[in-house]
């Protein structure tokens, strides 16, 4: 399965080379469900067991799916959440399958039930700055190899956008733009 306009969405590749994408929005959330849908092949979703969330999809059949793709996927919708501006270590990922979600017509953009049994798991909230496909991402530490790490982020109490200076700092050749874009909202701290 391809889905050719997935770097508008968030995005990063396993360290097995699997494509996982995630909404950075209610609106986007929405958007990639409902494309995800009409595809009728089942997919691996992930998302925070509160609000806030991307709805991260492993973009691979799930029989193909490693124990490493869901654990890095888990990282990934953690960080990416409202636990991160919250400034927590780690949040609750509940793990279901695309055929499980459904909507009524009174739920709000973005947001899906899901029927049936939920694995859940916790997540660290921790990423790493890293080159993925020719562009700067925020990813999980375990998705990348040790020499392509460039910083490693977590939550901190400075807004990424007063953070920016000392990040270009490290990563001269990206853009504000590129920086920018592909950290998660609010505080970070390099450690």
């Amino acid at each position: 399965m391809e889905l050719k306009d997935y770097q508008k969405y968030r995005w990063f590749y396993t360290s097995s080379e699997k494509l996982v994408v995630g909404g950075k929005n209610a609106d986007q959330n929405e958007d990639l469900i409902r494309k995800m849908k009409s595809l009728k092949e089942d997919k691996l979703i992930m998302h925070t067991q509160m609000p806030g969330s991307p709805f991260s999809f492993i973009l691979a059949p799930i029989s193909e799916i490693k124990k490493s793709d869901i654990k890095e996927t888990a990282i990934f919708t953690a960080s990416f959440s409202r636990a991160w501006r919250e400034g927590k270590s780690n949040a609750n990922i509940d793990i279901f399958n695309l055929s499980q979600l459904y909507k009524s017509t009174t739920m709000k953009q973005g947001t899906w039930g899901v029927k049936g049994k939920i694995k859940r798991m916790s997540a660290p909230i921790s990423l790493v700055l890293a080159e993925q496909k020719k562009k700067l991402r925020a990813v999980p530490e375990q998705s990348v190899s040790k020499g392509k790490i460039l910083i490693k982020i977590a939550p901190g109490k400075i807004d990424k956008s007063q953070m920016l200076s000392k990040l270009k700092s490290i990563l001269k050749k990206y853009s504000d733009e590129d920086i920018m874009s592909a950290l998660p909202s609010g505080g970070v701290k390099i450690i």
